[in-house]
């Protein structure tokens, strides 16, 4: 298992986020006439060090509301690449757990690794996190607090290194079928974690489909991102990351692909777990807003007198 700090970095890293974003994306803009690059491995642009230091103020209030808590696990996930076309704010998700053995509330998470050509898991720290969002300007964070005994399940779980590396598929897609198991992405791994957790599923050699078969048994929905236009499903073939050969045919059909997403896995929480809480943060250069609850804050990371404030330290007007 290759776990451990994850500087944001250290490249060549591609996390879920980005390539669904990234494929989608030029998948949409090759409709118009062009497709871009292809490279999505290609190493990413450092912040500046202004901005840098203000994407550290925001993490340190991340983890300041998971200490907060009182639990020991939590479900976390981050802005990405712009897939508001789908009305996703959230892309990438992991799991925060204050006894990480890398630094306290580290994320653990899938990432795919591009030298190796392979998904791989990575514990990261909550700054390298929030850093990923490559974005100085806007960003969201999602937290979700689960009950005591659901918090302790997952915790456990997800600090077994070997359940952990026994649910990690050996072939990426960033648009894997959630109930498929030739490709998997990395919200379909928390979603897997999560149902070997709270469904106390015995280790066996086919955990995969169990746990995938315990998620359709609770009433997990995918995410469904429907593309509009069936000739942009063909599309996949010309994009490394994505792929089409594991959804069902009806899919394919109605040009709609059903995906682990963070906005999927957090309706299945709140689902399961009628008590579970929802804390959302945001930034821009100038302040950071800590909401309590599941309405959304709002676009452009605008606060509302019930939410709290904070001003950021060296500001930036862009």
């Amino acid at each position: 298992m290759t776990t451990g700090t994850v500087n944001w970095k250290a490249a060549p890293l591609l996390s879920e986020a980005r390539a669904w974003a990234l494929g989608l994306a030029l998948a949409i803009a090759a409709s118009g006439g062009y497709a871009g690059s292809l490279n999505y491995c290609q190493t990413v642009a450092e912040l500046p060090v202004d901005a840098q230091d203000r994407m550290i103020q925001v993490a340190a209030v991340v983890k300041a509301e998971l200490e907060r808590s009182g639990q020991t696990a939590a479900l976390v996930a981050r802005s990405g690449l712009a897939l508001q076309r789908f009305d996703q704010r959230y892309s990438h998700a992991g799991i925060s757990l204050r006894s990480s053995a890398n630094t306290p509330w580290s994320v653990r998470q899938l990432y795919y690794a591009c030298d190796e050509q392979r998904p791989r898991i990575f514990d990261q720290g909550m700054s390298g996190f929030v850093l990923g969002a490559h974005d100085p300007a806007e960003g969201y964070v999602s937290i979700i607090l689960l009950p005591d005994n659901a918090s302790r399940a997952l915790e456990q779980v997800a600090l077994d290194n070997h359940q952990a590396l026994h649910l990690l598929g050996t072939q990426y897609s960033a648009n894997a079928y959630a109930f498929g198991q030739r490709y998997q992405n990395c919200n379909q791994w928390v979603a897997e974690l999560l149902a070997v957790a709270w469904g106390a599923l015995p280790f066996g050699d086919y955990p995969r489909n169990a746990a995938q078969s315990w998620l359709r048994e609770h009433g997990y929905q995918p995410t469904v991102f429907h593309l509009g236009w069936r000739p942009l499903m063909w599309l996949t073939v010309l994009l490394p990351w994505l792929h089409s050969d594991d959804h069902p045919s009806d899919d394919l059909d109605a040009a709609q692909f059903r995906v682990s997403m963070p906005q999927s896995i957090g309706a299945f929480a709140r689902m399961h777990f009628p008590e579970a809480s929802h804390v959302e943060v945001c930034y821009t250069p100038r302040h950071v807003v800590v909401r309590h609850g599941w309405e959304p804050i709002a676009p452009g990371c605008q606060p509302t007198a019930e939410d709290t404030v904070t001003l950021l330290e060296n500001p930036q007007v862009f």
